[in-house]
């Protein structure tokens, strides 16, 4: 009698990384509006990649991101469209000097939100610093 063997499982898929974002506190009734809202540090500067990841994790309270302005410098590869948790999600380079590391995301009908965008290449302590002084208060 033969036993027919079953092949082996394939290995699983490695998990995705952790999405390295900070968000300040949002801002007191009344108050000022904030110019950044947080700060990203993606591990790469591929944005079809790090996108999902990014909008998978934000605050419910901001709605469906359905548009993200990106510098076009800091992204060499940036998609016009994107499916992302099966939502299209429309992406718009950005040359402004006065936005060279941010990433401007937007909600229909909820709001805008800016992140500065920390280089990949940062070390922790760098991303640390940068992030930190994000979302302080006044910042």
């Amino acid at each position: 009698m033969t036993y027919a063997s079953t092949p082996p499982s394939p290995p699983p898929l490695p998990a995705p990384p952790e999405v390295r974002l900070r968000l300040a506190v949002p801002p007191a009734q009344g108050s000022t509006a904030r110019r950044i809202d947080g700060a990203w540090w993606p591990w790469t500067y591929d944005l079809a990649a790090e996108l999902p990841g990014l909008l998978g994790v934000l605050p419910r309270a901001w709605g469906r991101i359905s548009s993200v302005r990106v510098n076009g410098d800091g992204w060499p590869e940036c998609p016009e469209r994107m499916m992302v948790a099966g939502q299209p999600v429309r992406v718009r380079r950005s040359g402004l000097p006065r936005e060279p590391h941010t990433v401007c995301l937007l909600a229909p009908g909820r709001g805008r939100w800016d992140l500065l965008v920390v280089p990949p290449a940062a070390t922790a302590a760098e991303a640390g610093r940068l992030m930190e002084r994000a979302v302080a208060r006044g910042a």
